[in-house]
């Protein structure tokens, strides 16, 4: 019995020790439970009700400081910004700006020009921030990626500049000329010839305004809302008897060919004036007794088969630092060329945008003094129109690829891919 007892006795003892540990654990935890974390502390325990809230749907990136500048709330967008590192705001005068809003309770907004992150460029970030109060010990960051908007807002004042500055040189000249025919009036010769040069350019005042409305008309419109199926050769018929008179005047021979029966889907009109541009540049910007080559083919794509329509050149030919530009609005490879041939620098701007709007694309291939090759390619017209059937409410993608795209850069393609001496023997046309 006096084991028995003595077992029972530390089976009684073992038990309440078991229940006060047991015990002890339970409120360890429970005040665990209530004790606030770090993220608690950051944001429901801190934060005033409903901040929270607000602050993950606002399109600015927010960040919420303490009275000791550590980072209680930081939204997504704050960190790909590079504003918060480590669980501090790491701009300085972000910083500062927050340090003097929380002593004095004033509101305070300022742009910075920011590095941007990654890219190794140098490249500025422009944001605004604004800092407020956020109750009695918080101070709210709000930041304001500006950078695209300035990048806009350059590309639409480049553009009313470019265009002023086009307008005023034939207009100005045009002014002089006539002052100088008056001047002129009792010599037949001089005014006849300042007569000549008033039309020359009266005609480059009317292809620039021309094209600068065949530009906006093109970012506009949505070509596909009255597309139909347009034949390859028509196209390219059009094109060259636009430019047979100086082509013929240069001794220039023109040929085409490729593939027969062709068809892509979109707009006759701007199609039209895209591949015209191509030729015009071509027999332009060639020597004189050359050829200019336009050639069709069929090529299979991930997206389904297209059409690529090449026209090669003998010309002068593209520098490497002028490719990746030769698509923006007003660049001119050679100025002096482009005012001897009347060039206004935005054909190729024209041809970009009536490709991206067809759901195509335009890319070139040129070595300085071997002359060059731009390729249109485009969706074959039975691909084309069940996208557009299945696809009726279509984005605005013209009009985005017009300013938002306007440092627009060319594709680079190797001469094989593209030049017209890989497709059937072309037909020579006079």
């Amino acid at each position: 019995m006096d084991v028995n007892a003595a077992v029972a006795a530390v089976a009684a003892i073992v038990g309440v020790l078991t229940g006060v540990i047991a015990m002890l654990a339970f409120r360890w935890s429970e005040r665990e439970q209530k004790r606030p974390t770090r993220s608690s502390l950051h944001t429901d325990a801190v934060l005033p009700p409903g901040v929270d809230t607000v602050l993950s749907v606002l399109r600015s990136s927010a960040v919420v400081l303490d009275e000791a500048d550590a980072v209680v709330k930081a939204s997504s967008a704050a960190y790909a910004l590079g504003l918060v590192r480590g669980g501090k705001l790491a701009v300085e005068p972000m910083l500062q700006m927050a340090r003097d809003t929380r002593r004095d309770g004033e509101i305070r907004q300022v742009e910075l020009d920011l590095p941007r992150r990654g890219t190794g460029r140098g490249e500025a970030l422009a944001v605004s921030a604004r800092v407020a109060p956020l109750g009695s010990r918080l101070v709210l960051l709000l930041v304001e990626d500006l950078t695209e908007a300035r990048r806009i807002e350059a590309v639409r004042r480049d553009f009313v500049a470019n265009v002023s500055h086009e307008l005023k040189t034939p207009v100005g000249a045009l002014s002089l000329l006539s002052e100088a025919v008056m001047d002129a009036s009792e010599d037949p010769e001089a005014v006849e010839r300042f007569a000549g040069r008033m039309q020359i350019e009266a005609t480059r005042l009317t292809s620039l305004v021309q094209e600068l409305i065949d530009l906006s008309r093109v970012q506009n419109d949505d070509p596909l809302e009255d597309a139909e199926p347009v034949r390859v050769d028509e196209l390219v018929a059009e094109a060259v008897d636009r430019c047979r008179h100086q082509a013929g005047a240069k001794q220039i021979t023109m040929a085409a060919g490729g593939a027969a029966d062709l068809h892509v889907w979109g707009n006759r009109g701007q199609l039209a004036a895209a591949l015209g541009n191509l030729v015009e540049n071509a027999v332009n910007y060639s020597p004189a007794r050359t050829r200019v080559g336009i050639a069709a083919r069929r090529v299979n794509a991930p997206g389904g088969e297209h059409i690529e329509i090449a026209v090669t050149d003998q010309g002068i030919g593209i520098s490497d630092k002028d490719k990746e530009r030769i698509f923006e609005r007003f660049y001119r490879v050679d100025p002096a060329r482009s005012r001897a041939t009347g060039g206004t620098g935005l054909g190729l701007a024209i041809v970009k945008h009536v490709a991206a709007s067809h759901g195509g694309e335009v890319t070139v291939w040129s070595a300085e003094g071997q002359g060059s090759t731009f390729t249109l390619r485009l969706p074959e017209a039975g691909a084309a129109r069940d996208r557009a059937q299945q696809q009726p409410a279509r984005d605005e993608r013209a009009g985005s690829a017009g300013l938002d795209e306007e440092a627009g850069r060319s594709t680079l393609t190797s001469p094989e891919s593209t030049a017209y001496e890989t497709l059937p023997a072309p037909e020579v046309l006079p």
